[in-house]
């Protein structure tokens, strides 16, 4: 059985991590800038989420994670990880695979949007290096959508890593989760036409696409000290109703004088 599920989950990374049609590394980054606008634009209750995007390292994407078992399960996806620069501002993305097999009693079909914040430098170390395994490698806190913040290794607002995610679909059961994410590095080589590492696309902002230029910005948009969460319409500025009081008239020419008539006597 656990061979069976070694296949399972090598046949899902091999899937994801081939070699890139045209055309298609940037139609994912352009998934990726709708998700975000997506699962962060149009619902106040992740506010927090954009508070803590506020103040991330790093932030991956993944425009659509699908997801589907009968008792064995299988996961999937396409991803780019982008990094905050020393301006404050976002690099271009570097390209991951997210494949995981599960063994436990589950049946459902289940598609995804997720965005996963990355808080610290040891929680970006640990995603670069090579491979990440989610729930081994570094304190790992989950944002299901909604706002709701729980801990997979850690309950606080501490950990390095935090996913929003919200669903479409239907996923019954429990699994025991080991979601992999893996660099794509054809995927790079495809994009900026040169061979690059995850670490020089995020970290060292080696390379630039200006097809991600969208991705980067609503990032920015959402990302920034300022931001707004919601979309909500600004305030329309009153400019207040100055009281006019009338003045007199002033009187002109001389005063006029009130002659002086006799009254006649009562009648007898």
């Amino acid at each position: 059985m656990r061979n069976l599920i070694a296949i399972l989950l090598a046949g899902s990374l091999a899937a994801c991590a081939g070699t890139p049609g045209t055309g298609e590394p940037q139609a994912v980054v352009d998934r990726a800038t709708l998700a975000v606008q997506e699962l962060l634009g149009n619902d106040r209750d992740l506010l927090s989420a954009a508070n803590m995007l506020r103040n991330a390292r790093a932030v991956m994407v993944c425009p659509r994670v699908f997801r589907a078992a009968f008792f064995l399960g299988g996961e999937g996806g396409g991803c780019v990880l982008v990094g905050r620069d020393g301006s404050g501002g976002w690099s271009s993305p570097a390209f991951y695979a997210l494949a995981s097999g599960n063994l436990g009693f589950q049946f459902g079909i289940q598609d995804s949007q997720t965005i996963i914040i990355i808080r610290s430098d040891r929680g970006l170390t640990a995603i670069l290096d090579s491979q990440f395994k989610f729930g081994a490698d570094a304190s790992v806190a989950v944002a299901a959508y909604g706002g709701s913040v729980q801990g997979a290794t850690t309950a606080n607002l501490g950990a390095d890593i935090v996913t929003v995610s919200r669903s479409r679909g239907l996923f019954a059961g429990v699994a025991l989760d080991g979601t992999i994410l893996s660099s794509r590095s054809e995927w790079n080589q495809a994009y900026y036409g040169q061979d690059l590492s995850a670490r020089q696309i995020v970290v060292q902002t080696a390379a630039h696409n200006p097809g991600a230029d969208p991705l980067r910005a609503v990032l920015a948009r959402f990302g920034s000290p300022t931001a707004s969460v919601g979309g909500s319409a600004p305030e329309m500025a009153v400019t207040p109703v100055r009281e006019v009081t009338p003045r007199a008239r002033p009187v002109t020419g001389a005063p006029r004088q009130v002659g002086r008539m006799p009254l006649p006597p009562p009648p007898r």
